[in-house]
């Protein structure tokens, strides 16, 4: 029944469309109207379920080529193809969109190398008594996790899977374990390298680095917003998310300690050296404890390398005064040459300045003008002493920051190694095991990317490499695995292109049609100022959210607002960041809430679909602060870009 309704409302919008194109338009109708007509019949076409790269391009040319015909009839078949060929290949020529195959072909290698439950169950001992601690540790699985894939239905179908049973069955609210699974899955189109942000990037001409380094906070921001939801919700109604009992908590504990007493809460790294020091089973070799010690104080071993490398940082010696004086010398070298070759010589002074010395060696020079001072252009002041500039460069001393730093630092420490026993050391072995990897890897690829390493595409084909060595590390890769990455990345980014190449061919006959211009004067006429028009454009994202999906919104929508945003004075960097934090509801709000219907199809029978909805609702009021708050404060999304790319 289904079918035959969708089959007769596509030959009704074909009828529709049909009757537009070749009846004869009514004497107060301009092509502009017939564009906004052109948007409305593909919104309609999307709901209806009709593939969106082809409904627009269908759209794109047949109202193109009504465009065409209604100036040129003679030609307007040949502009229309003409227009076709060009859209698609300025589409394919777009250097920015090959990374898009690479961060999918990395996330699929990740998904695939079972990371993933090593992750949520060394995430969920380490937070075992934190309140909420299933339901902090699944945010937190879901936020590396699509951090590292992008992928937002592989993420909550995983999550689904080994989180929602978890939870069940520690007595956590239904409501609660549904909204933390599909908003923390969602994360993954936010925080970078995000799939949407190089969309966007492409669309609407931003900088895809800047819009990485504009993303990290706001993302960060999201996920401890949810964090500190679950928190409240398990402090003040404990019923929805209970503590876990003891008997939960029990990390199993190497052989080798069963040698030393009371070893599952006996502080680590003073049990192991007194065993190393002390006698020892026959089956307890040497070379285990020793290397136990080793990951124990790699925390210490870690803190103090870095704090060596800021030392070395902070008390290097400014090159700047040396510089400052070879370029006087030059200066001074190019001068006699000038009054060699015939100029004005100044008459001599009594302590002029010496002959320029030889092979870079800086001569002494007694109470004349520094060389310095003639070079930086400051006249020359009888009797005015310098002192001359020391031949090897100081080092300066660290600043007080620095040791309060390093004091705060040992201290924490300390208190760390205080309580690091024997259970806290396996928790800490399993995570290194699971998180630290990823982490590397996401941080290596974002670093490239950020501090102008790598261009996004060098480093998704880094971060795909990544994915493989991770997949052979983990015993997971094998030619299946590879094959069916590369297939899914196929498959997904030949669905970008097509989506690229209709949303072309789509925003060229909406401007052929003079849409934009209409849209355009209709926004100007309102005489609103830049908060107002902030305001109503996310609300208008916000509500295409429900209908629609974010890709949808993305190539449609972006070209009609991104030409405004100049009369407003608005950055379109900044106005990215809040796009892609509005559109984390696209995920989220019914009907077309495709978080929920992925979390659905691997949940227990007796988790309906409207729980799952109302479990979403409070996320979504969450997403709805963090833009608020990312207006408010936008220096939360534009520090980093300003103090990276001045």
């Amino acid at each position: 029944m289904r079918k035959e309704i969708y089959f007769g409302l596509s030959i009704l919008v074909l009828i529709v469309i049909g009757l537009f194109i070749l009846m004869p338009a009514p004497a107060d109708m301009t092509n502009g109207h017939l564009g906004l007509l052109m948007l409305a019949l593909v919104v309609v076409a999307i709901m209806l379920g009709f593939p969106t790269a082809f409904t627009l391009m269908g759209m794109g040319v047949m109202f193109a080529w009504f465009a065409f015909h209604s100036n040129d009839p003679a030609n307007a078949t040949q502009l229309t193809l003409d227009l076709m060929v060009q859209r698609a290949y300025s589409v394919m020529a777009n250097d920015v969109l090959i990374s898009i195959p690479l961060f999918i072909f990395m996330g699929y290698l990740v998904e695939r190398a079972n990371l993933i439950e090593r992750l949520f169950k060394s995430l969920h001992l380490a937070m075992a008594r934190v309140p909420g601690s299933l339901a902090v540790a699944t945010i937190v699985t879901c936020a590396i996790f699509a951090t590292a894939t992008g992928i937002v239905g592989a993420v909550v179908t995983l999550m689904g899977l080994l989180a929602l049973p978890a939870m069940l069955k520690a007595g956590y609210s239904t409501q609660l374990s549904a909204g933390s699974i599909t908003a923390g899955g969602c994360l993954g189109i936010l925080i970078p390298p995000s799939v949407l942000l190089i969309v966007y990037g492409a669309t609407a001409g931003v900088s895809v680095v800047k819009l990485y380094a504009g993303a990290f906070f706001p993302g960060i921001m999201l996920a401890s917003l949810y964090v500190a939801y679950v928190l409240i919700v398990a402090k003040l109604k404990p019923s929805a998310a209970p503590p876990l009992p003891a008997e939960e908590r029990i990390v199993a504990l190497p052989a080798f300690t069963q040698t030393i007493p009371n070893a599952y809460n006996k502080s680590a790294v003073p049990g192991l050296v007194r065993a190393i020091k002390g006698p020892r089973g026959a089956d307890v070799p040497s070379r285990t404890l020793m290397s136990h010690l080793f990951v124990a104080l790699l925390p210490a071993l870690a803190f103090a390398a870095i704090m060596g490398v800021s030392y070395r940082i902070v008390t290097a010696p400014d090159a700047a005064p040396t510089e400052l004086v070879e370029m006087g010398a030059q200066q001074d070298i190019d001068s006699s040459s000038s009054a060699d070759a015939g100029g004005l010589e100044e008459p001599p002074v009594e302590g002029g300045l010496q002959e320029p010395p030889v092979e870079g060696e800086l001569a002494e020079p007694p109470s004349e003008q520094p060389v310095a001072a003639a070079a930086a252009g400051v006249p020359e002041a009888p009797g005015a002493e310098v002192p001359s500039a020391p031949s090897d460069p100081v080092a300066k001393p660290a600043s007080k920051t620095y040791w309060i730093v390093l004091a705060v630092g040992v201290v924490a420490l300390g208190i760390f190694y205080l309580f690091f026993s024997f259970a806290r050391l396996e928790i800490f072995k399993m995570l290194l095991g699971s998180l630290f990897p990823l982490a590397i890897m996401i941080l290596a690829v974002l670093g490239s990317i950020v501090f102008g390493l790598a261009t996004p595409t060098e480093a998704a084909a880094m971060g795909a490499f990544g994915g493989l060595i991770l997949a052979i590390a983990y015993r997971r890769f094998n030619f299946g695995l590879l094959r069916e990455s590369a297939h899914l990345a196929t498959k997904t980014t030949a669905m970008v292109c097509w989506l690229f190449v209709g949303s072309s061919i789509f925003s060229a006959a909406f401007a052929l049609l003079g849409g934009q211009e209409i849209i355009n004067a209709w926004v100007l006429g309102m005489n609103l100022t830049p908060v107002q028009f902030m305001i109503l454009a996310q609300v208008v994202i916000f509500l295409l959210g429900w209908p629609l999906e974010w890709t949808e919104i993305i190539v449609i929508f972006m070209p009609i607002f991104v030409p405004l945003l100049a009369h407003f004075n608005i950055d379109p960097l900044f106005f990215g960041l809040l796009v892609a934090m509005n559109l984390q509801t696209a995920f989220l709000s019914p009907p077309v809430a495709m978080s929920a219907f992925y979390l659905k199809g691997v949940s227990p029978p007796h988790v309906t679909l409207n729980q799952i909805f109302l479990g979403m609702l409070p996320f979504m009021g969450l997403q709805i602060l963090g833009i608020v708050l990312l207006y408010a404060f936008p220096a939360i999304g534009l520090w980093l870009p300003e103090v990276l790319y001045k």
